[in-house]
């Protein structure tokens, strides 16, 4: 017997918003969450803009214990907590020290790297001679699967407890992870969602490759412009999304609130070849990832209302679109609505697949189109596949039943999800 599969709760912490009410208030009004940074101007980075989540010393204290702050200097690990506690708590449970465990939830949080300021003060403190000043948590906070740690045992779950790890598709690998053992009736929960740290020693190396814009440290709400003829490259964010998997037998058993019903989706790879690079998406491969996710789902194409995609502001974008009308044979004024949710928060990295999981179902709670800002000049290739109309540059109340959600990372790698608002 496969499980329906609902989500009972979420968490965000993001650029131009921390918590989903501050997060939604940011979506409706077309809230940038970009600004500059003196430190990327410092470092002579060609891009000096970013977006970073503004979490207070209170706001810290009210998710960790003094000790836990003690040599605490993780952000990604900082802010997936944050996102994850939230969910948990928006899905109706409790975060207790003392907690039965539970066997019958688990987590899946996926991230890129962890912990590099801290990696990066254990190096100097080690090239200093002090090994014992390092400290008990420096390995939790630097190993991969730091996050999932620190919630697991926060939270006190007793199914799989895990991190995963797919560049820009984390965080939606994570969701159909998820999906997957509840579905398979293996989890009756499953807490998911990805998040990445904020900075120059993980923003660096992309700006070393010349992928990020430098257009821009003017004014750093115009940087993040997908689907524009004037985009020039992306603008780097950080933060967490997560989300509450339920099956739905458990939420309505406890009669919780359900957001919406996860239909299924696909995960794949292009392998790098047929076009396919390291840093390009092979086309066949993302065109059969959109068509077996709606396939695994039970959807028709022209069910679909709403995209909320990759786009990250590079020439890729146009190709994005292209495979989209491809997957779904829709194009011109029948294509659906999208809209790519980096134009307010940047390029998330490892945490842009869960932030944008979020804001789909946000968008499908509260039944409106989140805007596309910067992208009044829309690209003179997208204009030729897809009706202007399609891509909205303000925030538009529209009925939505059925959001398709796609990541395509690093290294060729894709993963789409369907999310359905759900009717009793």
């Amino acid at each position: 017997m496969k499980h329906r599969v609902v989500i009972t709760g979420i968490g965000v912490v993001a650029p131009n918003g921390v918590g989903i009410p501050q997060f939604t208030e940011a979506l409706k009004d077309g809230t940038s969450g970009i600004s500059f940074h003196p430190q990327l101007k410092e470092l002579n980075f060609s891009c000096q803009i970013g977006g970073v989540p503004n979490i207070t010393e209170e706001l810290k204290s009210h998710y960790f214990t003094e000790l836990q702050l003690r040599g605490f200097n993780s952000s990604g690990i900082l802010y997936g907590c944050i996102a994850g506690i939230d969910a948990w708590k928006d899905a109706g449970f409790d975060k207790h020290p003392e907690s039965e465990l539970d066997y019958d939830s688990g987590l899946i949080f996926g991230t890129g790297t962890s912990g590099v300021d801290k990696f990066r003060e254990a190096i100097y403190q080690l090239d200093d001679g002090n090994v014992r000043r390092l400290g008990s948590t420096v390995v939790l906070q630097t190993m991969g699967s730091g996050v999932s740690a620190y919630l697991g045992g926060m939270l006190g779950l007793g199914n799989q407890v895990t991190t995963n790890s797919s560049a820009c598709t984390t965080g939606t690998e994570a969701v159909l992870m998820g999906y997957d053992r509840i579905a398979s009736g293996k989890a009756k929960r499953m807490l998911v969602g990805s998040c990445s740290d904020y900075g120059p020693y993980v923003w660096g190396g992309f700006d070393a490759m010349r992928v990020m814009t430098y257009k821009h440290n003017d004014e750093p709400e115009k940087g993040s412009r997908p689907m524009s003829a004037t985009a020039s490259g992306f603008v780097p964010g950080s933060g967490a999304g997560a989300l509450v998997l339920e099956s739905l037998e458990s939420a309505m058993e406890r009669g919780a609130t359900i957001y919406a019903e996860v239909l299924g989706g696909e995960v794949n790879s292009g392998g790098q070849r047929q076009g396919g690079t390291l840093t390009a998406p092979n086309p066949e491969a993302v065109q059969r990832c959109i068509k077996n996710a709606l396939k695994n789902s039970g959807i028709n194409p022209n069910e679909i209302d709403a995209i909320n995609g990759h786009l990250t502001a590079t020439s890729k974008d146009a190709l994005e679109i292209e495979n989209w009308t491809k997957g779904l044979g829709r194009n011109g004024d029948d294509f659906p609505f999208i809209n790519s949710t980096k134009s307010l928060i940047g390029h998330c990295l490892a945490a842009a697949g869960a932030i944008e999981c979020v804001a789909s179902i946000v968008q499908i709670k509260e039944q409106f189109i989140a805007p596309n800002i910067n992208c009044e000049d829309l690209h003179d290739e997208i204009k030729a596949m897809i009706a202007a109309a399609k891509v909205p540059t303000k925030s538009m109340n529209h009925q939505i039943d059925v959001v398709a959600k796609a990541s395509f990372g690093f290294g060729d790698v894709n993963a789409c999800v369907l999310f359905k608002r759900f009717k009793p």
